[in-house]
């Protein structure tokens, strides 16, 4: 492998990571606030999710610790859990009432 010149940096900063974190984080919110289809809404909660593990991740790096790992990892237990019952609500909201759309379901009656 070729030596690097001299100046550049052998690692990616953490700022990018947290940057991108922060950017993902937005979007997720944007997606949450503004879609009107459940399922969007709820890949947008994955993503806030996923950000907020990268930002453990990034920090865990950054302080050479190994708390940020398994924050990440309890993050992601919980997410799959999530994951596990809102799809069942998804279905059983879709099989109930024929749609997805959040403003179509405006109450929890049958």
């Amino acid at each position: 492998m070729l030596p690097l010149p001299p100046g550049v940096p052998t690692a990616v900063p953490v700022t990018y990571y947290l940057i991108l974190s922060a950017i993902l984080f937005v979007i997720g919110g944007a997606g949450f606030l503004y879609r009107k289809n459940i399922i969007t809404v709820f890949m947008s909660i994955e993503l806030m999710l996923n950000a907020v593990n990268l930002s453990f991740v990034a920090f865990a790096y950054k302080f050479n610790k190994a708390d940020g790992h398994i924050y990440s990892f309890f993050v992601m237990v919980v997410a799959a859990a999530e994951a596990a019952v809102g799809l069942a609500i998804i279905l059983t909201v879709f099989k109930n009432r024929q749609t997805l759309e959040i403003d179509d379901i405006d109450s929890m009656k049958l």
